[in-house]
């Protein structure tokens, strides 16, 4: 959700497009019934607060073998 910058309402994402990996345009459309402003807007990564380190990969449980209870 986003804020309408005509009129300060709330408005929604109608959709959206991927521009590049870290890039994506939404087209919104304000809620407030006397406006309805459709405008677009870009959400972009600007940072990260913390990265993934290295994942090392594991077998999923079950495949070596049925489990006994």
């Amino acid at each position: 959700m986003m804020i309408c910058p005509v009129c300060g309402h709330a408005a929604h994402t109608r959709s959206s497009q991927q521009i590049s990996s870290d890039t994506k345009e939404r087209y919104n459309q304000c809620q407030n019934i006397n406006c309805g402003a459709t405008f677009v807007s870009h959400e972009t990564v600007t940072r990260f607060i913390s990265k993934p380190q290295l994942i090392e990969r594991v077998e999923p449980h079950g495949i070596q073998g049925s489990l006994e209870l």
